[in-house]
């Protein structure tokens, strides 16, 4: 096979239209293993490729690309680096957005490499040819050199190449092509910072974060919302959490939910805003979030009671996220008649809206009412207890009812539900108590698609790990559902047929 490749490289190199040559490589290139790949490809004068890359032909340039990709990836990145930095400068100014992907993506191989990544930071063209590659119309070619400049900033040589140098005002100039183009950077210095407090210096000292942070308050209410989201993604690590506290944003946003009220565009930038709050909760302390901030709190309960049906799962989802704590749990309970509202809200949603919402709104309630065992006092299992029993007279039977139509995705959502009460002795009591229940849990007629299955598996398997379970179900009970259990999830009944002589 190694032989094939390299006399075909050599046949395609006397040829102006090798196509059908290139197909045989192709495929000779990709039936080798990468290590056989290996021990051929060193030897090999792939400039005959490279320069095939010089075509308007289609065809020719997407086998090229495949061709030296699987290459490429046979080489050490140091050997790239080292003799292919020339191509892969060509490579970044090409006009085809495949060629510039290769190059990028091989940029990116050599920045992860220790002893490579001096060979980038070394090459200011190719820094400087990657940095514009973000402002391209393709959006898979702005991604890729954003992911490959991230990687480079995770080195300090390569962070300190970005933001004290030359580079730093090419970035500049790149982020004043359009709006698009500046969110773009804007996500490169969000990457950037999220990786230690030292680069975030890097990018506060650059400018970069105050502006984004002046963004929130812009006039343009979609710029508003795309900054919140950004702003977010800063504050899911500790350091970036600490930076924005000491520049009081968790204020500004605060304050811009009480003005939203206000605001007829609100609800462009409204969610971002509550979610800001429901990632922060969860990540800190949902208790001093939320009374640090009362209006977050606030703002959800009157959003899962909005009529936008964009607004109430933004509410149910931040609920969910909410009461998957102890915490969390304990501090919707202080809200009191408010929270029963909301679980009477989400019944509703529950039984009759979309079939969107109705799953968002499963997913939030089994999240509420989720209680690992090790966390199982007296307090939170009558908590959980209550939050069930206010959805419905009967609660068991309406998710029972959910569950039996024709949509696998409210009949997993329902049955999750059964699963997040199934290790909760209350739980378990409702179960055994409501007529043909375990029948239902043990039918394997019911849920026909593999999630579903899955679904049905879970349930039936913590049930069975309940230390409670085999008390209250019974021994019979408990062991239909260990059998289950034992012979797993697709489990399908053998059924015998009796041939009769002379039947048709």
């Amino acid at each position: 096979m190694a032989a094939s490749i390299e006399s075909l490289l050599s046949e395609i190199s006397h040829l102006e239209a090798p196509t059908e040559e290139l197909r045989s490589l192709r495929t000779a290139v990709l039936a080798l293993p990468l290590e056989t790949l290996k021990e051929t490809v060193l030897g090999l004068r792939l400039e005959v490729i490279f320069s095939l890359l010089n075509s308007n032909d289609r065809e020719q340039l997407e086998l090229c690309v495949v061709i030296l990709d699987r290459f490429m990836q046979a080489l050490d990145p140091h050997h790239v680096a080292q003799n292919f930095r020339e191509k892969l400068q060509l490579g970044l100014n090409h006009c085809d957005h495949s060629v510039k992907v290769l190059a990028i993506s091989q940029i990116r191989r050599i920045v992860e490499h220790p002893d490579a990544v001096l060979q980038i930071v070394n090459s200011p063209e190719l820094l400087e040819g990657l940095i514009h590659c973000i402002a391209e119309e393709k959006i898979s070619v702005a991604k890729e050199a954003i992911q490959a400049l991230t990687k480079l900033a995770n080195t300090t040589e390569g962070l300190h190449s970005l933001f004290q140098s030359d580079m730093l005002d090419h970035l500049k100039d790149v982020m004043n092509t359009n709006d698009v183009v500046r969110y773009r950077v804007y996500e490169l210095v969000v990457e950037v910072s999220s990786i230690s407090p030292v680069s975030l210096g890097h990018c506060t000292s650059a400018s970069f974060v105050s502006m984004l942070l002046d963004e929130l308050t812009g006039d343009d209410v979609l710029v508003r919302a795309t900054a919140i989201e950004m702003v977010t993604t800063l504050a899911h690590s500790k350091h970036g959490r600490q930076y924005l506290a000491e520049q009081g944003i968790m204020d500004r946003i605060s304050n811009m939910i009480i003005g939203a009220e206000s605001d007829p565009f609100s609800d462009f930038y409204l969610p971002g805003l509550v979610k800001f709050f429901g990632n922060l909760a969860i990540m800190d302390s949902p208790q001093q979030i939320c009374e640090c901030y009362p209006a977050f709190l606030k703002k959800v309960f009157e959003m899962a009671m909005d009529k936008d049906p964009i607004m109430t799962g933004v509410a149910l989802d931040t609920l969910g996220i909410l009461g998957s704590t102890v915490e969390g749990k304990q501090v919707l309970q202080k809200t009191g008649e408010k929270m029963q509202q909301v679980l009477k809200r989400m019944s509703q949603l529950a039984q009759n809206s979309t079939t969107e919402l109705r799953v968002r709104c499963l997913e939030a309630l089994t999240l509420l009412l989720n209680l690992p065992t090790e966390q199982q006092t007296e307090d939170l299992l009558g908590l959980t207890e209550s939050w069930f029993r206010s959805l419905s007279s009967q609660p068991l039977e309406m998710f029972r009812s959910i569950s039996i139509q024709p949509f696998p995705e409210l009949h997993c959502g329902a049955l999750r539900i059964f699963t997040a009460i199934a290790n909760q002795p209350w739980g378990q009591k409702l179960m055994i108590a409501a007529p043909g229940f375990v029948e239902f849990i043990v039918d394997r007629s019911t849920g026909p698609t593999k999630e579903c299955k899955d679904a049905k598996f879970e349930l039936v398997k913590v049930l069975v790990n309940s230390a409670s379970t085999p008390e209250i179900f019974g021994n019979q009970h408990y062991l239909r559902l260990r059998t289950y259990m034992r012979e797993g999830p697709y489990y399908v009944t053998a059924v015998s047929s009796v041939t009769v002589e002379g039947a048709e």
